[in-house]
């Protein structure tokens, strides 16, 4: 039998009212900062800086309800403190073995169920049964059903369930933007101040550079940010959702994954907003429809496979990648860069531990896969330079979708192209000094001569698959393959 006054302890993820209201309204509160944690990898010092910015707001915002604690380690904290906790379930394989030892040494009275996402992962375990292969869209389309997003009885409004042929435009030619409001931005307080001069003392092994804090780490500002995007962005949002422009990071994206991982925003908040504006008519539905599916679709089915295929699925290699990181890549060095969508990206997340997901997709993750980067290695990677980067978050994103090592059991095919992609859905090759078109020779795209060499490596896999086997069929028409592979072989610039 629960306590009514047993404190509830809460994860630096777990910082919204999902998780300290209603039902724990009346509970004390622990938060704790462990200096250790941001010792066991090399993190974006933007990152550091969210993590640490939401714990100390989340106090001041809960004023006398809430307990911080500074220490070395979670351990010591809990001891220190006193007292039992109650705490939901953690969002790592790793952070989930560690509360559950913390609940059999009694420093944690019980384990609750998570409430940051959507659907319980028990309905997930139900849906997916004895599924040894998993679709997207099966699991979306139930996802509308089940909460009763954008349908129309039992049919989906407009009779579509799926915009996304819709979603995929070029870049507006002749423009350098694309001319959206500019995306909410929090403003900085003392708290902020005081983290930059407390991570400056603790002199933390970082990448990236310092910067101004650009997202919410409130339930206020997560709010505000929401109803910006909605008023101002997510009209513009779908048809160039896929879209690269070099003067224009932010596009019409969102940029509420910070404060969705946070947990200061719930997904089913910024869901219900996004469908209002398209039934009152002020955002069109393939930008509504694209915008759910990244949240109510993607999101909550990255975190469910996380579950649901276990911490061993960090090791999958199907395609036996043993490429070690550069330097270059893992000190986000983009002035070392020459190709122009790689240094656009990279340089995107030294400066704002952030880039959108085409440029995760198609620009980084294609380019980790064509030249075949260690895919446990890309993730962790991801996970700890990226500001919205999670444990949770970038397994199945990385090993599945883009690195396609656990052998197309989340995704049909490879996702890698050359550069008349990137031409076709960027202004990066204008001002770059590769030839989208040249696949040998020193202007030879690396993208379009990389993806020859991945289609050469792997033509026995992507032969066997209807997605790709053209591909191959295309491959071996070159002429000039062996000495494309023999460049590739040796390139030391990208």
């Amino acid at each position: 039998m629960l306590q009514p006054d047993t404190p509830l302890w809460l994860f630096a993820d777990q910082l919204g009212p999902a998780v300290y209201g209603g039902e724990h309204a009346h509970r004390p509160i622990l938060l704790i900062e462990a200096t250790s944690a941001f010792r066991r990898r090399r993190y974006h010092r933007q990152k550091v800086h969210l993590v640490l910015s939401a714990l100390r707001h989340t106090q001041a915002d809960l004023g006398e309800r809430a307990t911080l604690i500074r220490a070395h380690s979670y351990t010591e904290a809990l001891r220190d403190y006193g007292r039992p906790v109650l705490v939901h379930e953690p969002t790592s394989h790793d952070a989930d073995r560690f509360v559950r030892r913390l609940h059999r040494d009694g420093l944690v009275a019980e384990v609750l169920p998570t409430p940051t996402f959507a659907l319980p992962r028990a309905e997930f375990s139900q849906w997916a049964g004895g599924r040894k292969r998993f679709r997207l869209e099966d699991f979306y389309r139930q996802q509308r059903r089940r909460f009763g997003i954008l349908m129309d009885g039992d049919q989906p409004v407009d009779g579509r369930w799926n915009f996304d042929t819709d979603n995929r435009e070029s870049p507006p030619k002749g423009a350098t933007t694309l001319g959206a409001s500019p995306p909410y931005h929090p403003v900085e307080d003392e708290i902020d101040a005081q983290v930059r001069r407390d991570i400056d003392v603790l002199d933390l092994d970082t990448v990236g550079v310092d910067g101004p804090r650009l997202f919410p780490v409130t339930p206020t500002e997560a709010d505000e940010a929401l109803r910006r995007f909605i008023a101002d962005r997510l009209p513009l949002f779908g048809r160039y959702e896929d879209a690269m422009m070099g003067a224009d990071w932010a596009m019409a994206h969102s940029l509420l994954s910070v404060p969705l991982n946070l947990g200061v925003l719930h997904p089913l908040d910024a869901v219900h907003a996004a469908e209002a504006a398209y039934r009152d008519g002020s955002a069109p539905l393939a930008a509504v429809e694209g915008f759910i599916r990244q949240i109510l679709g993607w999101r909550e089915y990255m975190w469910q496979l996380y579950w649901h295929f276990g911490p061993d699925y960090l090791d999958n290699n199907s395609l036996d990648a043993h490429t070690p990181l550069p330097d270059w890549w893992v000190d986000l060095d983009a002035d070392a860069v020459d190709a122009e969508c790689l240094r656009q990206a990279l340089a995107g997340v030294r400066d704002r531990g952030w880039a959108h997901h085409i440029q995760r997709l198609m620009v980084l993750g294609s380019h980790g896969l064509q030249r075949g980067y260690r895919p446990r290695e890309l993730s962790d990677w991801f996970a700890s330079s990226f500001v919205d980067g999670f444990a949770w978050v970038m397994p199945t994103n990385v090993i599945g979708m883009s690195q396609h090592a656990d052998g197309g059991l989340l995704a049909t095919k490879p996702y890698t192209s050359g550069g008349a992609y990137i031409n076709k859905m960027s202004d990066h090759c204008r001002s770059c000094r590769f030839d989208p078109k040249k696949r040998l020779g020193v202007d030879a795209c690396p993208f379009t001569a990389g993806y020859w060499a991945f289609v050469d490596r792997h033509q026995d896999l992507l032969a066997a698959n209807m997605r790709t086997s053209r591909a191959v069929s295309s491959l071996k028409r070159l002429g000039d393959l062996d000495a494309v592979l023999e460049q590739e072989r040796h390139r030391e610039h990208f």
